[in-house]
């Protein structure tokens, strides 16, 4: 097949894709399905929001999937907030060495090229997998309507997987790596990955199989989705040698894009669909258009990394397929949006009570805001400016934390208090939290982004020597620091709340914990 055969068969088939979008709403399709959109719910619950008892037979229901996981959740749970702590702290000193470099100058591995490479790894393979996989096995039992089957099995995966994670970055912070972003852990302490993440995956589709519902719910189709893709990504990205050069770059953005659109975000995506309409007890307001968004995710999201290759030696049909699928998830990310607003219309008030919905519509309006962003950063003209800049960092991250990691939280401070059974002893702080990473990151995505495409003009500027792009950025690194030990004051404050919750220190748990609770009458 010919270039402009390829380049038109993409083309042909997102606006395919685009007017099936269009026709479903014509016909429909976005109407509210009750049937399909209330499997998440037990008698009496649809109505209310999360705020007291169940039903006696929805309590028995919940009390005993929630008891099925509690082992393998919690300590999935606790290892993600540690390697949250380690990924804060590695990311702040790398922060801080990007304009004061001779700070912490004192060991190699507390050089930028391995403490900043120690923080992308404490996230990418630390909090964030730990957190998605540890709630996705917190729900999965929930939206089947049974017990968890084999959760031993997610016991010692989850145990070799943070033995490995060790192991790798203790190889990074001494030099070793295989030099690739996202993949620089050895590919041979890649193999226990391989073998962890099956292990975690057993309970899974074994609790799968025993399921007591005949409809899988959305969120399953995105779990389901995401451990199918994950492996195949990471297999094919690790495999010893087989890519090189030109090539090897290729596959490197192939992965380091679709990690977080075909593993993170379907996880996160899955937990949305559960808890937005869990916590205010309706329904999502249009369940054939959460499965629009999921068809599209799996079909245009496939080639989108290649658009950071612009402008290197790789064949143009490359990159103009990448931009092209790129423009094109405009199209699930509009249902998904569409989605959110108007299941939540009507309720925005319970955002100023439930730590869960701030967090997850928050994290909601990020994977917005960040797809459209990154769609518009495909393009030639703007990515001409941003490539190479900080700008990019602060797109990740809008992506990875302002998306994702907004989302974990929001789903740990609903599922920690049944898994444990208690509630968060100190809502002011859960409050607190959420004002610290929400300001901070504010804060940290600003300084990046302006600061990054004064870069980029500055670069493009022939007339300004380069040492003017790396001065014009120093003050918004600055600002970025400042946003990162605000981020990081926050996530000091949840792991100290996540930690008296394991000890048992929060109260018995009789309903779900208000931020701002009435004042009692006297």
């Amino acid at each position: 097949m010919n270039t402009a055969t390829l380049l038109l068969s993409t083309f042909l088939l997102a606006v395919t894709a685009l007017l099936a979008f269009i026709w479903s709403l014509r016909k429909g399709l976005a109407d509210p399905d009750p049937d399909a959109a209330r499997v998440i719910f037990e008698p009496g619950e649809i109505g209310r929001h999360d705020a007291g008892p169940l039903p006696p037979r929805a309590e028995d229901i919940r009390w005993a999937a929630d008891r099925s996981t509690a082992a393998p959740v919690r300590l999935m749970l606790v290892f993600a907030v540690l390697w949250l702590l380690v990924a804060s702290l590695a990311g702040l000193t790398s922060s801080i060495k990007l304009h004061a470099p001779d700070w912490a100058a004192t060991a190699a591995w507390l050089s930028f090229g391995r403490i900043r490479t120690l923080h992308l790894n404490a996230v990418a393979y630390g909090w964030t997998p730990m957190a998605a996989l540890g709630i996705a096995l917190w729900m999965l039992p929930r939206l089947l309507r049974t017990e968890l089957v084999g959760g031993g099995y997610a016991v010692a995966g989850t145990m070799l997987w943070n033995l490995a994670l060790l192991a790798g970055l203790a190889c990074i912070a001494l030099g070793i790596s295989d030099g690739m972003e996202w993949l620089e852990i050895p590919w041979q302490i890649g193999l226990v990955f391989a073998v962890a993440g099956a292990l975690i995956a057993i309970p899974l589709l074994l609790t799968l199989r025993n399921r007591r519902v005949e409809h899988l719910y959305v969120s399953v189709w995105y779990i389901g989705a995401a451990l199918f893709w994950f492996p195949v990504l990471y297999v094919v990205a690790k495999w010893p040698g087989l890519h090189f050069g030109v090539e090897a770059a290729t596959m490197n953005w192939w992965f380091g894009h679709n990690v977080l659109g075909l593993f993170y975000t379907p996880l996160s995506l899955a937990a949305v669909y559960y808890f937005l309409p869990k916590v205010i007890g309706r329904p999502v307001q249009s369940y054939n258009l959460s499965l629009v968004g999921f068809w599209c995710l799996a079909f245009f999201y496939g080639q989108v990394g290649g658009h950071h290759l612009i402008g290197g030696p790789v064949p143009e049909w490359l990159v103009t397929l990448s931009i092209v699928q790129s423009m094109m998830m405009v199209v699930p990310v509009l249902a998904f949006t569409v989605n959110q607003h108007q299941t939540m219309r009507g309720h925005f008030a319970v955002l100023n009570h439930s730590p869960t919905l701030r967090f997850v519509v928050l994290g909601g309006m990020m994977y917005t805001l960040s797809s459209v962003q990154g769609s518009l950063e495909a393009l030639r003209g703007i990515n001409t400016i941003t490539h190479f800049t900080h700008f990019t960092v602060a797109h990740a991250h809008l992506g990875l934390y302002g998306f994702v990691t907004m989302v974990m939280f929001g789903a740990i401070y609903f599922a920690l208090p049944r898994v444990v059974g208690r509630e968060w002893p100190w809502p002011r702080l859960v409050a607190a939290h959420f004002w610290l990473v929400m300001g901070g990151f504010a804060v940290y995505f600003t300084a990046l982004t302006i600061g990054g495409w004064l870069q980029g003009l500055a670069m493009l500027d022939a007339s300004r020597p380069f040492i003017d792009s790396v001065r014009v950025t120093l003050p918004w690194l600055q600002g970025r620091t400042v946003g990162g030990a605000i981020m990081t004051l926050g996530h000091v404050l949840f792991a100290l709340h996540v930690g008296a919750m394991v000890l048992g220190l929060g109260p018995r748990r009789e309903g779900a914990v208000d931020l701002y609770p009435a004042p009692q009458a006297s």
